[in-house]
């Protein structure tokens, strides 16, 4: 996947456009930037006709000489959105200055993301971290067999650990945790461990309703007062009964990032989170993981 420092070290000339002012609704936040270039683009603000306009005066920019200009654009009929808000955009050429601010910038919000630690090499945890890639977070994928990492396509942030339960131990705070291991008594002891930090935003791991029953027994020998009931299992259990290890992805991936992302934990009752609705996902063991 391309990074604005590859960008901008391939194009002598960008220029960088940004969301200064958003009133009413908009696809995109204030603060929200995209670099254009002659025969390149990195980051959007939002796309539809309003990036468009701006990649087109952009381009006009780079052809002419201009420094800079802004662009105040209605989000209605006259631009063919209906968005119905209004926003300002100002475009500026980058000077080397402007290059390196924009990088540092670009690696502390990279930093600031929250971190995904994908537990258990199988079929599933591939497709996750392929999927993670694309996503804003900082994902990480943890194995004990360097065999299995070996599988992992390019550009995957893959660590082989012979302890994968210090990897949650040093995991930042806020961070989600999807345990898949090829072992299920090792994905009982990493659950226990990431539920044990009480600061995840988001435990899940794979299994059924009858692998849920089988760990809340084991941390009941195990693990003296610990709980269940914040973690998910069976995870992606909003989904559909496809047990293809890209399908359990997808779905798994919506539910993490819809924790991630959420401005407050949404209000699910205590012992309930993560179980199964009748008839949905009671079934998936997590022996593809």
């Amino acid at each position: 996947m391309t990074t604005l420092a590859t960008f901008l070290s391939t194009h002598a000339s960008v220029i960088r456009v940004a969301l200064t002012r958003v009133r009413g609704s908009s696809p995109r936040n204030a603060g929200t930037e995209m670099f254009v270039a002659q025969g390149g683009l990195f980051g959007t603000i939002g796309g539809g006709q309003l990036e468009h306009l701006a990649i087109e005066r952009a381009r006009a920019m780079l052809v002419q000489g201009d420094l800079n200009t802004t662009m105040d654009v209605p989000l209605g009929p006259e631009i063919g959105q209906c968005c119905g808000g209004r926003v300002e955009l100002a475009l500026a050429r980058l000077r080397q200055a402007d290059r390196h601010t924009a990088l540092v910038r670009a690696q502390a919000a990279q930093d600031a993301q929250p971190s995904v630690y994908v537990m258990g090499a199988g079929h599933v945890g591939r497709a996750l971290a392929d999927l993670f890639q694309h996503l804003p977070v900082n994902c990480v994928l943890v194995d004990t067999r360097p065999e299995e990492l070996a599988l992992c396509r390019a550009g995957v942030d893959t660590k082989m650990s012979v302890i994968p339960e210090a990897e949650i131990a040093t995991a930042p705070a806020g961070s989600a945790f999807v345990v898949l291991t090829h072992d299920h008594g090792l994905d009982f002891l990493l659950a226990s461990a990431a539920l044990e930090r009480g600061d995840a935003v988001y435990v899940g791991m794979i299994g059924s309703a009858t692998k849920r029953v089988k760990f809340r027994n084991w941390l009941r020998d195990h693990c003296d007062g610990q709980s269940i009931e914040d973690l998910n299992c069976p995870i992606g259990a909003s989904g559909s009964r496809d047990k293809r290890p890209s399908v359990i992805a997808a779905f798994v991936v919506a539910e993490v990032m819809a924790e991630l992302t959420s401005e407050t934990v949404a209000a699910v009752p205590k012992g309930e989170k993560g179980a199964p609705r009748k008839g949905e996902q009671t079934d998936r063991t997590g022996r593809t993981a």
